[in-house]
């Protein structure tokens, strides 16, 4: 059984439910996926599983939250060559420009990326929870 880290930093509880979305389309595609926040993973935790979920909203100047997330992905990032990998999150002033630039540094560290990364404006709504879903169960794939 494929195992599945889905792991998110929300600060407003769209990128969570994202996160719990992807994780629950993983699951129903018969994968063993855990649902964790950034703040209580290590790169070391994240790297035992076979696949991972990252989930991060828009922040500042569209870029990755600085404060837990980017630090976790930065060390995560030259370990992800050949890592099955979905990226996602949410925004809702920006244009998602940080999602372009998060999947170009995803690709150029060779991840194996499911699906282009998932963008959701505000909150999502019953479609983008579709969406969320599918994704965790493309990657489960």
């Amino acid at each position: 059984m494929k195992t599945i880290a889905v792991i998110y930093w929300s600060g407003t509880g769209n990128t969570e439910a994202m996160a719990q979305a992807v994780c629950e389309g993983a699951r129903a595609a018969g994968a063993k996926a855990d649902l964790l926040a950034v703040s209580a993973v290590s790169t070391a935790d994240a790297l035992r599983y076979d696949a991972l979920a990252l989930g991060c909203p828009a922040m500042g100047s569209e870029q990755l939250e600085e404060g837990e997330f980017e630090p976790f992905f930065a060390q995560l990032e030259p370990q992800l060559s050949g890592r099955p990998l979905a990226i996602f999150g949410s925004y809702s002033w920006a244009e998602g420009q940080w999602m372009q630039d998060w999947q170009l540094r995803c690709q150029a560290a060779g991840a194996a990326l499911c699906a282009d990364g998932l963008a959701l404006y505000d909150a999502p709504d019953a479609d983008g929870l579709d969406a969320c879903r599918a994704l965790g169960a493309k990657l489960a794939g």
